[in-house]
């Protein structure tokens, strides 16, 4: 399977940026936003404002991570 990373623009706080992310992860992220019944800006806003260090797409990997993984301690 070949994964592509796409381009995506997206406002955060209301200055435009993009962000370079796999489908997999933006449809993941879509999904996350919809349940926590937040704009996709939203979600991603507050990953900008809470990362440490590093770039937003891989904060916003590192999210999408985090979030899996307790899904999995959940259901365990």
């Amino acid at each position: 399977m070949k994964s592509l990373v796409v381009k995506r623009s997206i406002v955060i706080a209301g200055h435009k940026t993009s962000v370079s992310l796999e489908d997999a992860f933006w449809t993941e992220l879509k999904d996350i936003a919809e349940k926590r019944d937040q704009t996709l800006s939203t979600v991603v806003g507050n990953i900008d404002t809470g990362r440490h260090a590093g770039n937003l797409s891989s904060a916003i990997r590192l999210f999408v991570l985090d979030n899996a993984r307790s899904k999995v301690a959940v259901a365990a």
